[in-house]
């Protein structure tokens, strides 16, 4: 019970002083937020593992007699409020000439792909915040991702030599699923934080030993604006279920995304010929098996998350880095991100597994390259292969970029759900003279 409080105060102290709501930019005042390094140090406290690998099977027997404490139902959980999980963490590039070595790139710019697993591992730190349990020394729960809803980028000055500032709390709640929002702010020369990107993450709740979903604290908005946010989290989610049910893997394209691809087929066919086997790339275009570029990795230990599976921000990062790749060498120029969405983590990877990533560009328009990667794992005991994500990103040249054209059916609903994606964007940006975000 001691220890219970201790944790609960060492994460509260320093960063839940409240603010006036969330119009305010950085939303709540805090007094002191949390250095980056310290993510990952409260993560292991709360669910109480070490930093050894050779302890993670005592620890998730420890874990087991957490049973207990999991509620039978969500009403029986006391509610919370969006100020009761928001967190601010900062990332000292500016000061930390060592830290900063971490995340520069060889063009002096910022790796985005350390952002995504930062990010991954403050989303599930909110999501403990909102869950606070005082009646235990470690949480009952396994909060792990589940969907990176959307990540869109509103400034391109992403300079290593800045300080960078996280901000995020959770904005709305299922039974077992909650939805956080973050933002990120870079340091300027007046001295003030100004946005960078905003974030939208889904994340679920387990039980003590990672096998079934869990029950969390309900959410009651405290204000209008509030209100609102929590209404766009319902919103969100029929959004995800309705954009999930119309998949190009469960129904057929529409009549209009038909006429597009009839239109693709014909504008390749060879003139000379009357052939539907005759094909012919048009001026100015790639075939889309093309562009394909591939991966592997050995998921050591060092990669592990708290719960001794493959950090889900690894995984961002890996496929990011591949994404970028497969975007710079097809568009012959180092791009930025603009947007990175709808990336479901379908399946845990476990250490020891084999990561394969492959990576095509599946859709293009004026600057932007629309890039699809697909993960799976080789389990070296099970002898079996699996698909565990499928990511998308939204990359922009410095120069226009060929088209891309399909040859099969399976890559025509490459190139549709790669435009559906496009056409998701929240806002198309325009080319800056500007720092890119690399990975």
């Amino acid at each position: 019970m001691k220890r219970a409080a201790m944790w609960l105060w060492t994460l509260n102290k320093g960063f839940l002083t409240h603010g006036r709501g969330l119009s305010q930019g950085s939303k709540y005042k805090v007094s002191e937020p949390l250095h980056i390094h310290q993510v990952q140090d409260k993560l292991r406290e709360i669910v109480g593992v070490s930093t050894v690998w050779r302890d993670h099977v005592k620890a998730m027997e420890e874990r087991k007699l957490l049973h207990s404490f999991l509620p039978k139902s969500q009403k029986v959980l006391p509610p919370r409020k969006m100020r009761d999980s928001y967190i601010e963490v900062l990332l000292p590039l500016g000061t930390d000439p060592e830290l900063r070595d971490k995340y520069v790139t060889v063009k002096n710019t910022v790796r985005f792909g350390r952002i995504l697993e930062d990010l991954d591992s403050l989303g599930v730190l909110v999501c403990y915040m909102h869950n606070c349990n005082h009646s235990t020394k470690m949480s009952p729960l396994s909060i792990v991702t589940v969907l990176v809803d959307k990540i869109d980028m509103c400034k391109h000055s992403l300079s290593p030599e800045q300080d960078i500032k996280f901000t995020g709390h959770v904005s709305w709640v299922g039974n077992t699923s909650m939805e956080v929002k973050m933002k990120m702010f870079q340091l300027h020369d007046d001295e003030k934080y100004w946005p960078v990107l905003d974030a939208t993450f889904v994340m679920v709740a387990r039980d003590s030993e990672n096998k079934g979903p869990a029950f969390v604290n309900p959410l009651i908005p405290e204000n209008k604006e509030e209100e609102e946010l929590f209404t766009q989290g319902e919103l969100n989610m029929s959004r995800r279920i309705a954009f999930g049910t119309s998949s190009l893997l469960k129904v057929a394209p529409s009549s209009e995304e038909r006429n597009i691809i009839h239109e693709l087929f014909l504008s390749t066919l060879d003139p000379k010929t009357i052939s539907f086997q005759s094909r012919i790339l048009p001026p100015k275009a790639v075939w889309m098996e093309d562009t394909k570029l591939k991966s592997l990795d050995i998921c050591h230990p060092q990669e592990r998350n708290v719960f001794n599976r493959i950090f889900g921000g690894f995984l961002m990062r890996k496929a990011y880095e591949l994404a970028w790749a497969t975007a710079c060498s097809f568009g012959g120029s180092r791009p930025y991100v603009v947007t990175v969405d709808d990336i479901m983590f379908q399946k845990p990877v476990e250490v020891g597994s084999l990561l394969f990533l492959s990576s095509q560009v599946c859709f293009t328009q004026d600057n932007y390259i629309q890039v699809r990667v697909h993960s799976e794992v080789f389990s070296l005991d099970s002898r079996e292969h699996m698909t565990t994500n499928v990511f998308h990103f939204t990359f922009m040249s410095e120069k226009e970029v060929p088209l891309i054209f399909p040859k099969t059916y399976g890559e025509s609903m490459l190139y549709l759900d790669g435009q559906r994606h496009f056409k998701s964007m929240s806002t198309p940006v325009t080319s800056k003279k500007d720092y890119p975000v690399e990975p």
